[in-house]
């Protein structure tokens, strides 16, 4: 308990020092700004250790992060001057929902189901391996935000946001699809089981569970491959426009 005390006080006190740091730091941001660098930066904080007492103390953040996520997608559709975000209200949570509603119960299942297992059902019966594996998915995140910080940075045309999708793409695939027949394979060598025979050696909610956290993965990475084949599209268009005789590309 004292872990998700600290858990607590750790992720809304980070919240509040990182806006105010970001806002003084750099007067031209604006709100949205600030809150999506705070999810960048939390992000870098947490540290994935194969223990209770961190399951305790990351159990706050990913309440807080469905906050602070609704607070980045206000602020962002605020800027872009939608009416229905000029003050908090029922419907910019209905709305928020209904745009993130992925996020919003992949980080609501960690709460209510990967926590209480991880904590309680699987005492004694050890599973640190395969809980340090789901803990690797969050390898591909620092990626995914590095690309949205340098978009906002308009350097979504240089070869650092490039080398960055092609790490997204790679860490993604690598961490949180291939992740899973990685599992079964080596709990297959464990128990000298054929790979192809391990999903019927294990209980059938083993496998709906991991197939009900793969599936989202899937459909999040067709959604990368495609955003990162519209950018090599407008690059190629880019590089093929004339150029003017001052040296420029027209539009």
């Amino acid at each position: 308990m004292y872990m998700l005390a600290c858990g607590v006080v750790f992720f809304p006190g980070l919240f509040f020092i990182t806006r105010k740091v970001l806002e003084s730091a750099a007067k031209n941001w604006n709100d949205a700004d600030v809150f999506v660098k705070y999810t960048i930066t939390i992000t870098y904080s947490i540290l994935h250790r194969l223990t209770n007492e961190f399951v305790w103390f990351g159990a706050p953040y990913m309440a807080f992060d469905i906050y602070a996520m609704y607070l980045s997608n206000y602020h962002s559709q605020k800027v872009k001057g939608h009416e229905a975000y000029k003050k908090h209200s029922l419907l910019t949570i209905k709305l928020f929902l209904l745009r993130h509603p992925l996020l919003v119960v992949h980080h609501m299942v960690l709460l209510t189901v990967f926590m209480p297992i991880t904590l309680f059902l699987r005492t004694g019966l050890g599973g640190d391996f395969f809980i340090g594996c789901f803990f690797m998915a969050e390898f591909s995140t620092p990626f995914v935000s590095l690309g949205k910080v340098l978009i906002q940075f308009g350097l979504e045309d240089s070869w650092l946001h490039r080398v960055n999708g092609v790490m997204v793409l790679l860490s993604f695939f690598t961490c949180r699809i291939l992740l899973f027949p990685y599992m079964y394979w080596v709990y297959g060598q464990q128990y000298t089981i054929p790979f192809h025979k391990v999903p019927f050696h294990l209980q059938l909610h083993c496998n709906l569970a991991n197939l009900s956290i793969l599936a989202p993965q899937i459909y999040w990475f067709v959604l990368l491959c495609r955003k990162a084949y519209r950018l090599y599209l407008h690059q190629s268009g880019s590089m093929g426009q004339p150029a003017r005789k001052d040296g420029s590309k027209t539009d």
